[in-house]
């Protein structure tokens, strides 16, 4: 099936973000794609207050989610991004949903928050407490992670564990010395560490890297983005995924217990 990612500069308006959404889901349908991952945090943004995407967190019934609900109707596509919901007063849960034919069919509250590299994401946001479901796209099942879960293996090892074939990662990655390194590493360790593909967004402008790849479950990056805004493709298999794990049996050969959510 063919796999999309697409990438902008969230701005602080969420109509027009909404919007750019609504142009991308169409642009991918279009080229037949099964599944649209699309950046973290794409209510709102702006560089000058770091919390705007809470300050403009809205409910799941909300004006951004109901546009992009209704492009969803036109089509079978999967859309997976990720919106702030509030939580209580000045506070909100990062929220990834998965999209398909008008309607919400998985809901994941990040689990890991981003109190890294002199910034802290849980100062507004709540942390999620259960693990993410899988969903079914196109034959394939799907693992869901947002963002700073990159770093922790033991999430994308237990979405394996449980059947995942390929993971999505919507981002907002910040810039940084050595990042863009990072970003591309730990996508290929993902990969490579639980034969799956990935299939990750990142969000582009001032603060945030881009970059948004599809790595195959050896670790090969099939179609990648610079930093500005863009849609990328590629054609994702289960026999690559089954091949792999021929070879390559790492789920098999662990020696160690699966993990476990604290």
């Amino acid at each position: 099936m063919i796999v999309a990612a697409g990438q902008f500069a969230v701005t602080p308006d969420w109509k027009t973000n909404a919007l750019t959404c609504v142009e991308l889901m169409a642009q991918a349908a279009q080229q037949q794609a099964s599944l649209l991952v699309l950046p973290e945090a794409l209510l709102a943004r702006d560089d000058t207050d770091p919390f705007l995407s809470v300050k403009s967190a809205q409910r799941l019934d909300g004006g951004f989610l109901r546009l992009l609900l209704e492009e969803s109707r036109r089509n079978s596509m999967t859309t997976v991004l990720t919106v702030h919901v509030p939580s209580a007063e000045g506070r909100a849960v990062n929220t990834l949903v998965a999209l398909c034919r008008g309607e919400v069919i998985a809901e994941y509250a990040k689990l890991h928050l981003y109190d890294a590299f002199n910034m802290q994401e849980s100062a507004r946001v709540d942390a999620g407490s259960i693990l993410p479901p899988l969903i079914e796209v196109g034959g394939m099942q799907v693992g869901l992670m947002t963002c700073y879960d990159l770093r922790f293996p033991e999430l994308a090892l237990t979405l394996a564990l449980a059947g995942a074939q390929l993971l999505v990662l919507p981002a907002a990655w910040v810039r940084g010395p050595l990042k863009e390194q990072h970003w591309a590493t730990l996508l290929s360790a993902r990969a490579l560490d639980t034969t799956c593909y990935v299939v990750a967004a990142g969000e582009c402008g001032n603060k945030n890297i881009g970059q948004s790849r599809v790595v195959d479950p050896q670790g090969v990056t099939l179609a990648a983005a610079a930093e500005a805004p863009q849609l990328i493709y590629a054609d994702v298999t289960a026999d690559r995924v089954t091949q792999t794990r021929e070879k390559l049996p790492v789920l098999q050969n662990r020696r160690f217990a699966p993990p476990q959510l604290l």
